[in-house]
């Protein structure tokens, strides 16, 4: 595979380095995909906002890092991959100095040169007792099919990308690990002094076929960014597929719009941010966290504390909508979309009209003007979940290399629906059925584009793909 799989040269890349050499050890890109369940908020028709603060703990408390400052963002191309190997050693720099400090770790990843360092460091931790068995089996379990996936794309470094940003994601694991960070209802992405959002971006950035991805409506993405800039909030109600999904839209959409990439929020279930190994890419992102409804009712003692700490991150939402400019992710089907089991087909899963009416009220009860757009995503082979909702915490993770889509259809206005219904149920429920069936007719775009025979016609009269990162426009 030729360079060319990857997107062409960004002026403003972040990632350049004056070193074309890889480096001689673990530093580099950042990790692994975040697994961004977005969920229902299980809110009723009428709900009171608590005043009282709620966090997520998977351990001690930790403060968080200190606040981002905003970094413009680029697109790797022709020598991208190299150019993102190269930057390692700038990153590992940026984690060593921390040794010591409140996010401290040893030198067990970030020193590591072969696969065989990082291996048997896995098993050293253990041993040690640093690592609990499961988080030190889930590690290797990772760095083999991260390794499998990158080397599918057939870079001619994917040997060096494998190990610099397996190294430091690893590295990252190991950090938190040992002093858990907690997140706050409202996250907010950890951009210094270790940039968590680089890190996510330059760990999915090689598992991506860009001679195979595309994006649908750039044009409608790039009025959502005016809107912003205008004061507006934008809400995205979207399928979703993968733990990389954030990292996915981000890669597709930097180039043409850095703005969305970096300061879309998403609605996040509370498995991302606990899990260990999706905890380092969710702090990367901007999240509003809860507890999804699929896993609602997992522990039933639990069930009212999750319904009201779903309503204390609603009014966080709620808060920020309030200041205008601010764009949502959520995906209102509570989970990710599954193949089917008999066809093992690929469909976005159908929305829960409670969700969506839900992310309607606040976004119309926010003062600012308010637009809500129908979202698809297409990224299932990069990391599919499993074939059932599993209740217990530390999935196992399939990578690969593959083709992904991105897709926005036009805004769809409540009021212009409801007009033509008495009831207002209906009213909902045939909302509901409008976005996602927006949503259901742009994945089917984008999956013939990516996995069809042929690439001719794919585009639809609502639906106009490209590939921005290319200037090439598919009709």
């Amino acid at each position: 595979m030729r360079l060319s799989a990857f997107p062409p040269p960004s002026s403003s890349s972040a990632f350049l380095s004056n070193n074309n050499q890889p480096p001689a050890s673990a530093a580099a890109a950042l990790t692994s995909p975040s697994s961004f369940s977005c969920l229902s908020l299980l809110l009723p028709p009428r709900f009171a906002f608590s005043t009282s603060s709620f966090v997520l703990r998977s351990g001690p408390p930790r403060r968080p890092a200190c606040p981002r400052q905003m970094l413009l963002l680029s697109s790797l191309h022709g020598n991208a991959m190299a150019e993102l190997v190269t930057s390692s050693d700038d990153s590992r720099a940026v984690a060593a100095e921390k040794r010591g400090g409140a996010e401290s770790s040893t030198s067990t990843f970030l020193d590591a040169r072969t696969e065989e360092d990082i291996l048997s460091g896995i098993r050293k931790d253990a041993e040690a007792g640093r690592l609990p068995s499961t988080v030190a089996e889930g590690m290797e379990e990772l760095y083999h099919n991260y390794r499998k996936a990158v080397l599918q794309s057939g870079h001619p470094k994917a040997s060096d990308i494998v190990l610099s940003n397996m190294c430091l994601a690893l590295d990252r694991i190991l950090v938190d690990v040992e002093d858990p960070f907690v997140f706050p209802p409202y996250h907010k992405a950890l951009r210094e002094p270790f940039d968590y959002y680089q890190f996510g971006q330059n760990y999915i950035r090689p598992l991506i076929d860009f001679r195979n991805s595309y994006v649908g409506n750039i044009s409608i993405f790039s009025d959502m960014e005016e809107k912003l800039q205008q004061g507006h909030n934008v809400i995205l109600m979207s399928n979703h597929q993968t733990e990389a999904d954030p990292a996915v839209i981000a890669l597709l959409l930097e180039r043409t719009n850095p703005h969305i990439a970096e300061n879309l929020i998403y609605v996040a279930g509370d498995r991302v941010v606990t899990d260990p190994l999706c905890k380092p890419f969710s702090m990367g992102r901007n999240l509003i966290c809860v507890y999804s409804k699929k896993h609602m009712f997992d522990i039933p003692e639990l069930v009212e504390m999750k319904k009201k700490a779903n309503i204390r991150s609603l009014k966080e939402m709620a808060m920020l909508l309030r200041n205008g400019s601010q764009i949502i992710w959520i995906a209102p089907s509570g989970g990710r979309d599954r193949p089917d089991p008999v066809t093992g087909e690929w469909h976005p899963a159908p929305f829960d009209t409670s969700s969506v009416d839900n992310m309607r009220r606040v976004a119309e009860n926010a003062g600012a003007p308010g637009h809500i757009y129908p979202l698809a995503l297409l990224c299932h082979d990069i990391m599919p979940p499993p074939p059932k909702v599993e209740k217990e915490i530390g999935e196992k993770r399939v990578i690969s290399f593959s083709g992904t889509g991105v897709s926005v259809g036009t805004e769809v206005n409540f009021d212009e629906i409801a007009g033509a219904y008495e009831n207002l149920e209906q009213a909902k429920e045939a909302y509901t059925k409008l976005l996602y069936e927006s949503v259901s007719d742009q994945y089917n775009v984008l999956n013939s584009a990516i996995y069809g025979k042929e690439r001719v016609d794919t585009s639809s009269p609502a639906v106009s793909i490209s590939q921005p990162w290319s200037n090439v426009s598919v009709t």
